[in-house]
């Protein structure tokens, strides 16, 4: 298995649009590591409409991206296309 840097983002309890804004805010902060695969951007929220609305937008600018659901929140993993 690859050595990635795991970037985890904790967002439990805000609410759209802060929970886009500030994941947005953190992609483009890694964006260099996370589109070449030298990193992982894994975030945790508990907003359901933020599984919509991070995917979609990180998906439109050219990331992979799995969405799970993880007891009372949801896991965002954000990652170079493969």
């Amino acid at each position: 298995m690859e050595n990635k840097d795991r970037i985890e983002l904790n967002i439990l309890g805000q609410v759209c649009p802060a929970c886009l804004l500030v994941a947005l805010r953190e992609i483009n902060t890694h964006c260099r590591k996370l589109k070449q695969g030298d990193a992982e951007l894994t975030v945790r929220t508990d907003h359901r409409d933020a599984t919509r609305t991070i995917p979609d937008t990180a998906r439109a600018m050219g990331y992979d991206v799995e969405v799970r659901k993880v007891d009372s929140y949801y896991e965002i993993r954000v990652g170079a296309r493969k």
